[in-house]
């Protein structure tokens, strides 16, 4: 079975150096690439081709929120983890409304960090959809997006609007569950529906969906 290709990106040398040492130790995770700022990293991931981005946020040139978007917004995507100092850090906010997966502090356990590329490459979100919702709720960031807010959920059905309400404020498939009297097996079924029918990757892509777009 072929590894998962990761990459690095950030500013201090040592500290990348760690983190390769770290990766390269596990026999199901080799790093493919590293860069040292966020244009580099651009054009490093397009060469590259990693299944996981470790970003830092704060790096020279082009910090790791706009390489963030950049390199979504190319097509075909890996996930990308973001690196930060902080736990309810309003960059980490703005690095997952640009198409982060989620985001790791720089002080995590070793432990932790390998869990967390495992985990986004097998296509969960790292923080979860309620962190994100508080995330946003705490720095107040709700950008409108243009137009009725209700065109944004016109492919869904009414049962399926339902479910994505109460995702987007950040309930466990349990919770909907609960709420709505049906298994969570057919919760995460019309969960699936609904990401592929909006275009999302993950259930925190459906929070920041409903934030940007005013639907919580």
């Amino acid at each position: 079975m072929s590894g998962i290709r990761v990459a690095l990106v950030d500013d201090q040398p040592l500290f990348r150096s760690g983190l390769r040492m770290l990766i390269d130790s596990q026999d199901d995770l080799e790093v493919v690439g590293e860069a040292g700022d966020g244009a580099e990293a651009v054009t490093m991931v397009a060469a590259s081709k990693p299944d996981v981005v470790l970003m830092d946020i704060r790096m020279p040139v082009r910090d790791g929120i706009q390489a963030t978007e950049d390199i979504v917004q190319a097509g075909d995507a890996p996930r990308i983890l973001v690196l930060t100092t902080f736990d309810l850090d309003e960059n980490a906010a703005k690095a997952i409304r640009a198409g982060a997966s989620g985001f790791v502090l720089k002080d995590a356990e070793p432990e932790f960090l390998l869990a967390a590329i495992r985990t986004v490459h097998a296509g969960t979100a790292v923080i979860a959809p309620s962190a994100t919702a508080e995330l946003f709720q705490h720095f107040g960031e709700r950008p409108a997006q243009a137009g009725d807010p209700e065109e944004h959920l016109a492919e869904l059905s009414a049962r399926e609007r339902e479910i994505f309400l109460l995702a987007a404020r950040g309930l466990s498939n349990a919770e909907i569950a609960k709420s709505e009297f049906v298994s969570e097996a057919t919760v995460k079924t019309h969960i699936s529906r609904i990401l592929a029918k909006l275009g999302l990757r993950d259930r925190v892509q459906l929070v920041v969906f409903a934030y940007e777009r005013r639907l919580v």
